[in-house]
């Protein structure tokens, strides 16, 4: 859309968030974009605006801050014509000051082996409308403290992202060298690398696992990259680790091993806190699936319990709405319990039938233990 719109002007800026300018509708979609983006993000500027509501895709987004040369205009590819744009901007000027929010300027940047880089919106760099585009609006009310950590998290760029390769062939976009199985290539302007053509070679690898060390590694390396590899199975990039340089490396694992007693003794006391405040939170879903279920036998409602709360299990007990202890929530925790205790629904899965067609099999069994269950 760059070049469709007026080139801004303050004037113009300040037409945008005119407060005194008609309304319609569609002033009630920007709120609740706005809304949602700043209970997201704790702020929210007019990116995070248009991806809230669906007109710029986190894809190009995210390809933008990386520095990818096919996203290298941003503005082109917020999806949105001239007289939508001025008034999404319009809504979110006058909602931004119905909030009393406060401006913080964010500059963008991304890595590269050769430090920061900054990053413009607009085709132009037209000053005004990248001020625009970097204004965030928070809460009034952070502390001076909250809102300088705010500034710099907005401020900072993404890692640097290494892929180790999981196909046979390839080859570096520069010398040409064959990229093996199993090696690192970074990608610039489209085309892979070899570490000593991306100036990364001289970074060693730290595997992922240690999370003090690969803190501190991160800390002390001037330059780092995050190395990543796709799974085929998740279909999606899993994080194996880190290139640090060796002098980074060498003083973390200085200082890892100088407090290694105290970190040990630091995990044992946090492990003693989570297992008192897990037993605390079974108890608590266990009342409540009695005073939801008042007939369910007391030692099924803390198994239910004790199962779907289990740290990590990703369960629904898990879930924020089991936290809550939402009835739902503990609605779908006792039916998996009922449905693999008082059912044969399990032995319909091993004799091969298909699972939403087993669970179809026993809903009834299913609802009549509910409703007995139910019974004060």
């Amino acid at each position: 859309m760059a070049g469709l719109w007026p080139v801004a002007s303050r004037d113009y800026v300040a037409r945008l968030f005119d407060v005194n300018a008609p309304r319609d509708n569609f002033s009630d979609r920007v709120t609740a974009a706005a809304e949602a983006a700043l209970k997201a993000g704790g702020s929210v500027g007019p990116l995070e605006l248009f991806r809230q509501m669906g007109l710029l895709h986190s894809i190009h987004f995210d390809g933008w801050r990386k520095g990818n040369e096919h996203y290298r205009v941003l503005e082109e590819w917020i999806q949105v014509g001239p007289a939508k744009f001025e008034k999404a901007l319009r809504h979110f000027g006058e909602w931004v000051q119905a909030r009393g929010l406060h401006p913080i300027e964010a500059n963008y940047t991304r890595r590269t082996p050769r430090g920061l880089e900054p990053l413009q919106v607009t085709a132009d760099g037209n000053p005004e409308r990248e001020k625009l585009y970097r204004t965030h609006y928070a809460p009034a009310e952070l502390t001076e403290r909250k809102t300088k950590q705010l500034a710099e998290r907005l401020a900072k760029a993404p890692d640097l992202v290494v892929f180790e390769k999981v196909s046979e062939e390839g080859h570096c976009g520069e010398c040409g060298a064959e990229l093996a199985k199993g090696s690192f290539l970074f990608t610039e302007k489209s085309q892979p690398l070899c570490l000593a053509c991306a100036d990364l070679d001289h970074l060693v690898f730290l595997p992922a696992g240690d999370m003090a060390l690969t803190r501190r590694a991160r800390k002390h390396s001037p330059l780092s990259a995050v190395v990543v590899r796709f799974s085929r199975v998740r279909k999606h990039y899993e994080r194996q680790g880190l290139l640090v340089t060796n002098a980074a490396l060498a003083q973390a694992e200085e200082e890892c091993a100088a407090d290694a007693p105290e970190r040990a003794a630091s995990r044992a006391r946090a492990a003693v806190l989570r297992q008192a405040e897990d037993q605390e939170f079974v108890q608590s879903v266990t009342r409540a699936i009695l005073q939801q279920y008042p007939a369910c036998p007391p030692d099924e409602a803390r198994a239910i319990a004790g199962h779907t709360a289990e740290r990590g299990s990703g369960r629904v007990g898990r879930s924020a709405a089991g936290r809550a202890l939402d009835p739902r929530a503990l609605e779908l925790a006792v039916m998996a319990h009922v449905r693999h205790a008082h059912t044969n629904y399990d032995g319909l899965l091993m004799q091969g039938a298909d699972r939403l067609d087993a669970r179809a099999l026993v809903r009834e069994m299913i609802e009549r233990v509910l409703a007995r269950w139910s019974q004060p």
